[in-house]
């Protein structure tokens, strides 16, 4: 009998490749090999090279201290009273340390600025890595004008198949069911091709990176 349609046509090219299967034309290929070059500095440094290119804002904090220091000073400059904060640990830390954060939902929609954990920082791209796991879930990494990230340089790997591989190991069987890469603010040319900020997220990512090899 005849194939009647296109798609039973591709279904039965699909089961006979899968049954007779082609020798391999290169077998001393190494796929597991990497395939970018060294680094030309240390992680942190290529993560910031690559995240302020891509329009986000970079601040190495070297204690605690001064972490909460510079977040006040970028409150104060943007007048961002109060933060918006869902994560349970994150709001604690913030409110002990006298910073102005809220946990209303009930007002997020006003929200202008929001305060996040993350999963990793990717150096090669300038990415972060967030999760359904990582604190608020989805809707908290775009739906403020300002998106503020706090992470510890133990997060930063070299490249996304390292950060996909610390994931599993961090959840083992219970992966997250949403994980996504932030690589600057939100930005489309959808738009009668004329570059559009926050059309689909925060207009502004900040990305507070704290020390903790001291």
């Amino acid at each position: 009998m005849e194939d009647s349609t296109t798609k039973e046509k591709v279904l039965k090219r699909i089961r006979n490749a899968l049954i007779n299967r082609s020798a391999n034309p290169f077998p001393d290929l190494d796929m597991a090999a990497e395939v970018f070059e060294p680094f030309y500095d240390t992680p942190e440094v290529v993560f910031a090279q690559e995240f302020t290119k891509a329009g986000g804002k970079f601040v190495f904090c070297e204690t605690q201290e001064e972490l909460i220091s510079n977040l006040e000073d970028l409150i104060e400059e943007n007048d961002l009273k109060p933060l918006f904060c869902f994560d349970k640990r994150l709001f604690n830390l913030l409110l002990k340390s006298g910073i102005p954060v809220t946990n209303d939902r009930s007002q997020a929609a006003n929200m202008k600025a929001a305060v996040t954990f993350c999963e990793f920082l990717i150096a090669r791209h300038g990415s972060i890595m967030v999760s359904s796991r990582s604190g608020p879930g989805r809707r908290i990494n775009i739906f403020p004008e300002i998106h503020i990230v706090l992470a510890h340089t133990n997060q930063m790997v070299d490249d996304i198949k390292q950060a996909f591989k610390a994931l599993k190991e961090k959840y083992q069987q219970q992966m997250p069911s949403m994980v996504s890469l932030i690589t600057g603010p939100s930005r489309t040319a959808d738009i009668e091709k004329t570059l559009i900020m926050g059309a689909h997220g925060p207009k502004e990512l900040y990305l507070f990176l704290l020390d903790d090899t001291n």
